[in-house]
């Protein structure tokens, strides 16, 4: 079957589950399943960082079915998400993940001003988390255990575009700086020769020096995380994409050749590609989020390697893990949160948002908020 024909055809099946679904869970914000029921992160946990991904999902749907039930929902989430930009303890690097998936693309699309202030309040703050000593964007707030101060994530790549979007909108390179340098420490610091990723890594926050890294939401230290390896894919692409700096697509394709030599036979994505050969932990999300990245490599390169690679991951879930029962919340099952984290292969939100974006680009459905 042609694959865009198989694309379309697939999203037919998204959109008559989620229709149950989202009404189901219409006045939720969605994170994670338990026994196939979404939790809720509403009230005290509106800064949660998914929270972004429902209304991702509520514009897909939007624009699969041309239903403004979905663009009511996502409305209402932009206010209730106006708690968190009143919270400075709450605002985090995964500022990008919450905004750009709901109010930069809301005021995108239909011009919304009160959209517009969320979204240059998120840019702002998400700036204001840039360290010049060590030229990266602090990742978490203090967190009780460990001191913060020093530390990036692998994750925020995929956050840049919210301070390149900034700047186009104000015309003010401040934010396009801000991303451009965080991208090249991210290369120089968190990209090993293989093309493999770090996770984490810590900087002396008073004089920029990188201490060492960590294995984060991986294995251990020196492992594979697999989603943070699909993070750098798209992150890298994306950044190119913004800023046409060759560094970012050779950086995406370095990280995106390692991934593709590492996809098992099945296709099935593992937590983490070093994990031991006795466990067989998977992450779907990885998998669905390394797809989209893959598709924009090859849009942009036209190599059909990372075309292939995506669509056979893309194949795969929709065959092997995707569960079409509307009475069962999540699309994609199997995602897993963390390595040692004590629950695993559950549906994740984001696993859902990403499958529905990568289908919708085989599909050739304009949707593109990053």
């Amino acid at each position: 079957m042609d694959d865009r024909k198989w694309a379309s055809e697939i999203l037919d099946k998204v959109t008559c589950k989620m229709k149950a679904v989202v009404s189901r869970n219409a006045h939720k914000v969605p994170y994670i399943t338990t026994d196939g029921i979404y939790d809720n992160r509403d009230g005290d946990d509106i800064s949660w960082w998914t929270n972004g991904f429902w209304g991702g999902v509520l514009w897909e749907m939007n624009i699969l079915t041309g239903d403004s039930f979905y663009a009511d929902l996502e409305y209402e989430l932009e206010e209730k998400m106006d708690r968190n930009l009143m919270s400075a303890d709450s605002l985090s690097h995964d500022n990008g993940f919450m905004w750009l998936l709901t109010s930069v693309y809301h005021y995108k699309r239909y011009g919304n001003r009160s959209s517009l202030n969320r979204s240059l309040l998120a840019a702002n703050n998400l700036a204001g988390r840039f360290n010049p000593n060590g030229c990266f964007i602090r990742a978490w707030n203090d967190n009780g255990v460990d001191d913060c101060r020093g530390w990036a994530i692998i994750d925020c790549m995929m956050n840049l575009p919210l301070l390149y979007w900034a700047s186009e909108e104000t015309k003010d390179p401040r934010f396009r700086n801000v991303a451009i340098k965080h991208a090249d420490r991210v290369i120089e610091s968190f990209i090993r020769p293989d093309g493999s990723v770090c996770h984490i890594v810590e900087f002396d926050p008073e004089t920029g020096e990188r201490i060492r890294s960590y294995g984060g939401q991986g294995y251990g230290h020196g492992s594979s995380w697999t989603r943070g390896q699909a993070w750098a894919i798209y992150g890298f692409a994306l950044s190119y994409i913004h800023t046409g700096k060759e560094a970012y697509l050779d950086t995406a394709k370095k990280v995106a050749d390692y991934f593709i030599a590492s996809i098992p036979s099945s296709y099935l994505i593992p937590a983490d590609f070093r994990q031991p050969e006795d466990v067989s932990l998977e992450d779907t999300t990885a998998a669905s989020i390394a797809a989209c990245g893959l598709l924009e490599i090859y849009r942009i390169s036209n190599e059909k390697k990372y075309y292939e690679a995506a669509l056979g991951m893309l194949r795969t879930l929709s065959a092997k893990r995707a569960v079409w029962n509307p009475d069962i919340d999540s699309i994609i099952e199997k995602g897993t949160v963390a390595y040692h984290e004590g629950e695993h292969e559950r549906g994740i939100i984001y696993g859902d948002y990403y499958f529905i974006e990568a289908l919708m680009k085989i599909a050739e459905i304009q949707f593109f908020p990053w």
